[in-house]
């Protein structure tokens, strides 16, 4: 999902009351024409639906908004390569915690894989049963390293659309 699309999900999140598409493509921060070609992405991909005479946000489009937002720091996840060896990224988000899988070192992914802090994580945070379920299968697999990581990023991507 592109990040001007998130924006006009987010905003559609946060409108209390019906506004005109110029009102609301000046909140996005896009001119008409680009926030009208936004929304019918949206709704290509099941994110957002027409009602009636405007759009509404789709159970998909409000997985998305909770991937997003920010959780509280006390529940941020906090990587290591091993006990006591912090590696300095916290993730705040799901999708905080995606672009910081693609750049942590290996070690950490495997550190916390096999102990099920990925999957604990998201089923506390996120409660998303899906996800926590596809990521302790990974252990299963008995996967590590690079492989470990392009599965758990592609894991996230399916179900997010990140």
């Amino acid at each position: 999902m592109m990040e001007e699309q998130l924006k006009v999900l987010k905003v559609m999140s946060e409108v209390t009351r019906r506004v005109d598409m110029n009102t609301f493509a000046q909140m996005v921060g896009l001119n008409t024409s680009q926030t009208v070609q936004r929304m019918q992405d949206l709704v290509n991909s099941g994110f957002i639906k027409k009602v009636g005479g405007g759009y509404g946000i789709t159970e998909k489009g409000q997985i998305i908004l909770k991937a997003i937002k920010p959780l509280p720091k006390e529940n941020a996840f906090h990587f290591y390569t091993g006990f006591g060896q912090p590696t300095g990224f916290s993730a705040e988000s799901l999708k905080d915690f995606y672009e910081i899988v693609k750049r942590v070192a290996p070690e950490s992914l495997d550190f916390h894989l096999y102990r099920a802090d990925f999957e604990n994580w998201i089923k506390a945070t996120l409660k998303d049963s899906i996800l926590t379920e596809e990521l302790a299968n990974l252990k299963v697999e008995a996967l590590k390293g690079e492989e470990l990581r392009q599965r758990i990023l592609k894991a996230i991507a399916a179900r997010y659309g990140f």
